[in-house]
């Protein structure tokens, strides 16, 4: 699949999540993304304030993680983190399901994790959800599940990874996540997406959404 440089600078969450990522390095960041155009920088909760007032007045969105990056943090304080990156800047939410619910098949209480995280849209008009589901640890039944879940609990989109579990995104993935959820939801790929061509396949495959540290090196590739 084609996709222009303009249309690929939107989609692209450009990501430095790094737990030795130094305040120098989150301002780099934020200025490839003024510089470029991306649609959105990710950061950790931390560095919030800091993206969201070197991003101000730009059209950069700021995104923050919560319950990053292994999601088994109790829903309560997922639920404070995502009123306290909102009240710092933050725009959009990538939130970590609880992979031990969910491997456990305890599936109302990863619902209703998700939503804990979802009800703090009542905040910030126009917030944006998005919920990681871990591909890389879960079987084919297990993230035709999540997706489900990720969908009752009115989430706005579903993302294949952190990166922190070895292997990324994968096309076939998100090929079973646009499937399972339609054309209703946000599909987010990220993890090990370094390339043009590696963006170009998981839209190909149904993602609107790409999340990467190496935003600038895709973008370079583009047409």
């Amino acid at each position: 699949m084609v996709i222009s440089r303009e249309e690929l600078l939107r989609i692209i969450d450009s990501t430095n999540v790094k737990a030795t990522a130094t305040r120098k390095d989150i301002e780099q960041l934020c200025r490839e993304a003024i510089e470029y155009g991306f649609g959105c920088v990710c950061v950790n909760p931390v560095y919030v304030r800091l993206a969201a007032t070197i991003l101000r007045g730009s059209n950069v969105k700021v995104c923050s993680t919560i319950g990053f990056p292994f999601g088994v943090t109790l829903s309560e304080i997922k639920a404070l983190e995502a009123v306290k990156a909102v009240e710092n800047g933050a725009e959009e939410l990538d939130m970590v399901v609880n992979l031990s619910a969910l491997k456990s098949g305890d599936y109302e209480g990863v619902k209703r994790d998700i939503a804990a995280v979802v009800d703090v849209k009542r905040l910030s008009k126009g917030l944006i959800v998005k919920v990681i589901i871990e591909t890389a640890c879960l079987t084919k039944e297990e993230k035709v599940i999540a997706c489900g879940l990720v969908k009752e609990a009115h989430a706005d989109y579903v993302k294949t990874s952190t990166g922190f579990f070895g292997k990324g995104a994968a096309v076939e993935d998100v090929r079973l996540m646009r499937l399972t959820v339609g054309n209703n939801l946000g599909v987010k790929a990220a993890g090990g997406i370094r390339r043009y061509a590696d963006a170009a396949a998981m839209i190909e495959a149904g993602a609107n959404r790409i999340g990467t540290s190496t935003a600038v090196t895709i973008i370079g590739g583009a047409p």
